[in-house]
Parts: C-alpha cells; sequence; structure tokens
C-alpha cells in the first residue's frame, strides 16, 4: 500500500520500521529537516521537509494516489487537520493520533464529521493494556485475539516450578489444562517447541488460552491468579486517569501519588473514589506510609524513565506487587529486560501496534486474509491470525497430514466464538480464524504455512 505518514517522532519512526519491513511503500513528512532525514536514511522511505497539512506538501507526498494517510505529530489539532486534507485531496483512509481528554469525549463526533477511518488516544490505549495485565497478574505480557476470545500470555516459570524437567505434553495430560504453549525463551534462545520439548525453571513461557483456560492453568502451576484488589499508581497523568477510571468499577482501591498541587485536586474531583495524595512518588517513607508493602499492584507511571525503572526494582524488593512499569527510551532495552521489572510498557509501541492492527485489516480487504499480527520476543516471532474465507487444501485436513513448514505451530483455532486448542486429529474449516505462531516472515495467507 501507498502510506504518508506525517510526523517523525517516536511513533512516526517506529511506524515507518514496521510497514516498510511488511513491504509498504512509506512517504514520511515533518517540519523539521533533521528528523525527517533521519527516518528517510535509516528505513530507505522518501522525506518530505514541510507542514503535513499543506495541500501542496500532500500533493508532493503523493496524496492523489495514497491509500493511507496516518497522522501522529506532537498537535492534536494538526493531526485532524492533515487528515481532513487528505481526505478531501485523495480520498484515502486516515488515522490521527488524539490525546486531549476533552476530544475523547467527543471521539464518536469527530471521526465521523471529519470521516476519520481511526482515532487513537496513547494515553487510552495505554490504560486498557495495563488493565489487561492487571487481570492475569502472572502474565509479564498479554495480547488478544480473536475480538478477545483469545489470549497470548507470556509469563516466567518460577524456581521450583512443577513444569521443570517436564515435557510439554505433561500440560494437558498431566495437569488436566487445555492451553497451548507457543513459544520458550531460554537465556538468547528461543524454541517454538513440540510435545516432546521439556520445561524448565526460569524459562519465560507464551500460553495460548481462553481467560478461564489460563487462569486454571495459572493456579495448577502455582502461580497468582487471585484478583487484584489494590493498586499504587505513581505519577497523575492522563494514563493515571483512564486507568483509574477502568478500575474503580471493579472494586480496586486506588491510591495515587503526585506531586503537582493542582492536578492533585483535579482528580480529586474527576475521581472521587479514589485517594489522591500529593507527595514525592521517590520518597521511601511515604511509599511505606502509604502501604506499598501490602499492594497488590504497583504502576510507575511519571515521565522520567530512570524513576520508574527504580520505583518498580524498589517494590519489587519490599512488596510481593504486580509491577508495571513506563519507559520512553527503547535504545538500552536489553538491559532493561535483564531487571527483575515485571512487566514493561513502551506507549509509543502500543499506540504504534493499535495503528498497526488497522492497517493489517486493510491489507487484509485487498489481498491478504491476516487478520491480526504480534510481533514477539524482539521481533523474532510473530503471532498471526488469519481468516479462513475460501476453500483450499487446507480445509477439511487433519492438521496431523498438512505438511507445515519448520519452526511453524497452528496455536488456536476460533470456530464462531468457540475456541480449540488443536490436536492432531483437529481440521480447519471454513469460517474459521486461525492463530499461527512461527519465526518464518513473509506469511501474507494462510496457504503460506504449507510446505
Amino acid at each position: 500500500m501507498q502510506i504518508i505518514i506525517v510526523g517523525c517522532g517516536n511513533v512516526g519512526a517506529t511506524l515507518t520500521e514496521q510497514l516498510s519491513k511488511e513491504g509498504h511503500n512509506i512517504t514520511v513528512i515533518d517540519v523539521d529537516g533533521y528528523r525527517t532525514e533521519a527516518v528517510a536514511n535509516q528505513y530507505d522511505v522518501m522525506g518530505i521537509v514541510g507542514n503535513g497539512a499543506s495541500l501542496a506538501i500532500q500533493n508532493e507526498a503523493g496524496i492523489a494516489d495514497a491509500d493511507l494517510m496516518i497522522a501522529v505529530t506532537a498537535s492534536d489539532e494538526l493531526n485532524l487537520l492533515c487528515c481532513l486534507i487528505a481526505k478531501k485531496a485523495g480520498d484515502c483512509n486516515t488515522i490521527a493520533r488524539v490525546r486531549n481528554p476533552v476530544y475523547n469525549k467527543e471521539i464518536t463526533f469527530i471521526k465521523e464529521e471529519l470521516g476519520l477511518s481511526m482515532i487513537i488516544n496513547p494515553e487510552y490505549a495505554a490504560a486498557c493494556e495495563i488493565s489487561r495485565l492487571l487481570k492475569f497478574p502472572s502474565a509479564i505480557k498479554v495480547d488478544v485475539f480473536a475480538k478477545g476470545r483469545i489470549e497470548l500470555l507470556k509469563c516466567k516459570l518460577n524456581e521450583g516450578s512443577v513444569l521443570h524437567g517436564r515435557p510439554l505434553t505433561y500440560i494437558s495430560g498431566g495437569l488436566g489444562c487445555d492451553v497451548l504453549i507457543c513459544t520458550v525463551e531460554r537465556g538468547e534462545d528461543v524454541f517454538i517447541p513440540d510435545g516432546n520439548f521439556e520445561l524448565r525453571e526460569k524459562d519465560v513461557i507464551t500460553v495460548v488460552a481462553s481467560s478461564r483456560n489460563a487462569n486454571e492453568f495459572f493456579r495448577k502451576i502455582g502461580m497468582t491468579t487471585n484478583r487484584i484488589k489494590s493498586c499504587m499508581i505513581i505519577g497523575g497523568g492522563e494514563t493515571t486517569y483512564y486507568l483509574a477510571k477502568q478500575l474503580l468499577p471493579m472494586g480496586i482501591e486506588i491510591k495515587i501519588i503526585e506531586q503537582d498541587k493542582e492536578r492533585c485536586n483535579e482528580l480529586s474531583e474527576l475521581l472521587p473514589q479514589a485517594l489522591i495524595i500529593r507527595g514525592d512518588g521517590t520518597d521511601r517513607e511515604l511509599l511505606y506510609e502509604e502501604g506499598l508493602p501490602r499492594v497488590h499492584s504497583f504502576v510507575s507511571w511519571t515521565s522520567l524513565d530512570e524513576e520508574n525503572i527504580m520505583l518498580s526494582l524498589f517494590a519489587k524488593n519490599v512488596s510481593k506487587a504486580k509491577t508495571i512499569t513506563k519507559v520512553h527510551r527503547i535504545a538500552y532495552d536489553e538491559i532493561i529486560d535483564g531487571l527483575d521489572l515485571g512487566s514493561v510498557l513502551y506507549p509509543k509501541n502500543i499506540t504504534a501496534e493499535y495503528i498497526l492492527q488497522y492497517v493489517r485489516a486493510m491489507q487484509n480487504s485487498i489481498g491478504s486474509n491476516i487478520e491480526t499480527l504480534y510481533r514477539l520476543i524482539e521481533n523474532k516471532v510473530e503471532a498471526l491470525e488469519f481468516r479462513v474465507n475460501e476453500q483450499s487444501e487446507l480445509v477439511g485436513v487433519p492438521l496431523m497430514e498438512l505438511r507445515l513448514k519448520d519452526n511453524l505451530l497452528i496455536a488456536c483455532i476460533n470456530r464462531k466464538g468457540i475456541i480449540i486448542t488443536p490436536r492432531g486429529q483437529d481440521c480447519i474449516m471454513l469460517g474459521d480464524t486461525v492463530v499461527v505462531v512461527t519465526i518464518a516472515r513473509g506469511f501474507h495467507d494462510l496457504k503460506d504455512i504449507l510446505r
């Protein structure tokens, strides 16, 4: 597809990297010549210096032939104007990043009146991600397929785990759990295991299952499944507000520590059920005083990466809380991954992933049958969801008879809302959605999984 991206900041650069890898023709626009040149050269795409809301600049970028315009500058109003002009000049699909909570209340009206295909609010998207993680306290990361019916959960096996030294067949045979382990990380190595693969303590595994089956699996292997009853959040920004709005109706006790007096007053009015504490979130005495050793979950969501990392390490040391850490810069992700921080979230990656899912759905309508795609384990593994729209050599054939490519696993089948953990005798049927996990790249159709 022909895609124009306005804004070469963190999100714009991430989108350019991913979409160019997936074979799309990308043009980036930014008023900052240095940033435009850096992104264009790094990812070998066309770069144009100028105002993305200018008709002349959009014409130079080829708006008349574009399939999609994505506006992710720092200004909500500029993003909306870019999309409005693109819609009128090129009649293409448009996506705008809009952060202001005032606009969030009017999102449906704005989307319909401006003819936008999608509006993404990064803070709200991050809050949804955190909420999902708190639903599964043992999970490091949670992705969803089949409109939320299938969970893709990443977790680390404890020392002395009941799974240590056991083959994967033990999970269904010995534990009686209807889940599938689709990837195993062991140090620098990544495996897509078969039934005879033996697990070890400290392995990082990715589990595919329905919510109910996932909770049963975690319970049987001795991991935390108790519902979180309290959450302490450091930093009172917009993500914190959206997160509290999601957690309070679930009966979760919320404590928010924020330094700014005016913001504390705002949050007290917006969230009367939450406890708002004015203070320095890095003050050890304050954290002890507010009961950090007893909280069930701890979210460090300040604007400083270093502060968030230190706070999560401290929380891990003095409590058994589920910790979630916000990190902006991914240049040091290898070092961060080596620290015991619990779940680490990169806001720009969350925003980019939501947009990428829409782009893949668009591509689905013009030739590919990929519904959803996630890149796992530092982009070494892909998890793809395909919809079976037409008859093919795959349909109605037992999985054990299919000649599948190496390093590939059919992880799940969704048949009209019924989630099937596939075994050798199961078949793929017309209308199913199928989740495939693979180390290989370049799959566009379910038939690509065959040799």
